[in-house]
């Protein structure tokens, strides 16, 4: 499928706000996968680090 300018790639035939919606939505679930389980690890690790300090002080 070729289009004659970019106004018409975007406009995808008039499924572009459906196409671009679902582009959106992928990206941000990818985004999300990516960042939700570094944030999940370093949570833990401050967790851990906090839990051996207070059991050297006891």
């Amino acid at each position: 499928m070729s289009f004659a300018s970019f106004g018409e790639f975007l406009a995808m035939g008039s499924h572009g706000p459906y196409v671009w919606t679902a582009y959106a939505i992928s990206l941000l679930v990818l985004a999300l996968n990516l960042v939700l389980p570094l944030r999940v690890r370093r949570s833990y690790l401050q967790g851990e680090a906090r839990r051996l300090r207070r059991e050297e002080q006891k």
